[in-house]
């Protein structure tokens, strides 16, 4: 029965969390930014940083949400390593973003939407858990899925 609470609950609190990093998305979304959001949590449960995509906006072919939310997390932390935290971010990471994790030595990435063009958590590559890297991080997979795939698919169609 506690097994099955503890899964209950780790899957509400991940809902809770994707639910910040879709709203970046939102806000990147309405700055006319592909809608991708992240934010970083600590092992407490606390919301350390977030972030949404800002490439057009910073003039900057490296400012993902992710790598955002990370440069944002190590500075409120004071150190270039984010041990211990969670990164929620609404579509899978890229190569990019995964190997930034990596450095930055995140305990776990949690991801709603799958990327098939780009997709660095294992759906094209799988940088997060490769046998070459010394780092290893922790994937949840699908976690408010549909709602961060409309959210991508709405604004493309838009676009269109």
């Amino acid at each position: 029965m506690r097994r099955w609470f503890r899964l209950v609950s780790m899957r509400s609190a991940d809902e809770k969390w994707m639910k910040v990093a879709l709203a970046e998305a939102e806000l990147a979304r309405s700055a006319g930014e592909v809608p991708i959001g992240a934010c970083i949590v600590s092992e407490s449960g606390e919301l350390i940083a977030a972030a949404g995509n800002r490439t057009i906006a910073d003039c900057d072919p490296t400012a993902h949400a992710e790598v955002l939310a990370l440069r944002r997390a190590a500075s409120i932390i004071g150190n270039y390593r984010v041990i211990g935290v969670t990164l929620y971010t609404t579509i899978e990471p890229c190569a990019m973003c995964a190997g930034a994790l990596i450095n930055a030595r995140i305990a776990k990435l949690v991801f709603g939407a799958p990327d098939e063009r780009f997709g660095a958590a294992g759906t094209l590559f799988n940088i997060c858990d490769n046998d070459n890297l010394n780092h290893r991080i922790t994937v949840e997979r699908g976690v408010l899925a549909d709602d961060c795939r409309r959210l991508m698919q709405d604004f493309f169609k838009e676009r269109r």
